[in-house]
């Protein structure tokens, strides 16, 4: 199997379109077209990881943190970062990240910390505009269906928890085929009138190139009329966070309980109790603070994240319980995610996760 096709799922899952404008995911070290029989996932990839994959016969490390985020001006080994390219490149080991497009997906990192915490009604909790588009084309009336369907196929339609979506108005559309042209209705060289129906589809942004292609083979026309359409709709499925709410509602000791045991964590900065119980709750993987306004303004009773400052629990105002879980506890669960991923595209392909605990932080119990 090659490297690409390994990509291919990734992307298809988590576009890199979908990545912070400072990130750094997608193939950071490695050829595109090299076999690979063996992939190791991890959270980091740090030089044990590398090391791992050396002793293991990996030939693809997969992890959510970059190794790389901004430019590399040398590579003599003068730091970690440096040494872990290296020998990656000595060992003809590619490295692949896909870091903050998993995190802004539905199905993503935060879904899979929504399933521990066991909460229900997942959504995304700070929804990103400027991801979706619309496609208006013309199709002759005994045609509808059959564009409607290869385009719903190629991933038109969706709008929240709701699939084919479209609207269609009837009209007439005329024309005139020219010399050289071969037209599927009516005659070179005069002008033809047909019904047509003006079709309306939403789709995300990124897609925009294969539904064109499948616009273009399903429409019987020789030259296919055709508009798109950039957005600034917030897309329900994309974007930062989660919310959700426990199946009953809890105490905060007993909610703080439950949340140590869920995510494994070894403890707990949070604020004090708001004086209520626990029921929704909203969460993000990884450094989180920046959502603060927006689980309050969900009226979350708590929010789960990493890497609070001092000064940002003050922020609280005792509106919410803020639960900083740590930044590698709140994501350790997406090397599972990943690997199950792989997997259930390629059920015969070896999917390692790793051995090596990669959190910088240790403490002192």
């Amino acid at each position: 199997m090659k490297i690409q096709e390994v990509i291919s799922v990734l992307e298809e899952w988590a576009p890199r379109s979908y990545q912070e404008s400072y990130d750094n995911s997608g193939l950071i070290v490695g050829d595109r077209s090299a076999e690979v029989q063996k992939c190791l996932v991890s959270l980091d990839c740090i030089e044990a990881v590398v090391d791992e994959a050396i002793e293991k016969g990996v030939e693809l490390i997969v992890s959510h943190h970059p190794i790389v985020f901004n430019g590399l001006k040398s590579l003599t080994g003068k730091n970690y970062v440096e040494r872990v390219i290296i020998k990656a490149i000595q060992n003809n080991i590619a490295i692949y990240a896909i870091h903050t497009n998993l995190d802004n997906v539905e199905t993503g990192v935060n879904y899979k910390i929504g399933e521990k915490l066991q909460l229900n009604d997942l959504r995304i909790l700070s929804p990103k505009a400027g991801h979706l588009q619309k496609l208006v084309t013309f199709v002759p009336q005994e045609h509808i269906e059959p564009v409607k369907n290869a385009l719903y196929k190629a991933g038109v339609g969706a709008i929240g928890n709701y699939t084919e979506c479209s609207f269609q108005v009837k009209g007439t559309g005329n024309y005139k085929a020219n010399q050289g042209s071969n037209p599927f209705l009516g005659e070179v060289g005069k002008r033809h009138e047909e019904s047509e129906f003006r079709v309306e589809f939403i789709f995300p942004a990124h897609a925009a190139q294969s539904i064109v292609q499948a616009l273009k083979q399903s429409h019987p026309y020789e030259e296919v009329a055709f508009d798109i359409y950039a957005l600034e709709n917030e897309n329900p499925q994309l974007g930062s966070g989660m919310v959700g709410e426990l199946a009953d509602e809890m105490e905060p000791q007993e909610f703080l309980a439950h949340v140590k045991s869920s995510l494994n964590t070894a403890c707990i900065r949070h604020t004090k109790a708001p004086g209520k119980k626990i029921r929704k709750v909203a969460f993000c993987g990884g450094s989180g603070s920046f959502l603060l306004r927006q689980a309050m303004s969900q009226k979350a009773d708590a929010y789960i994240t990493g890497d609070f400052k001092y000064h940002e629990f003050f922020d609280a105002d005792g509106k919410l319980m803020i639960l900083d879980v740590g930044h590698f506890e709140s994501e350790q669960f997406t090397i599972d995610l990943i690997a199950e991923k792989i997997q259930e595209n390629f059920p015969t392909f070896a999917v390692l996760k790793t051995g090596i605990d990669t959190n910088p932080i240790s403490y002192y119990k």
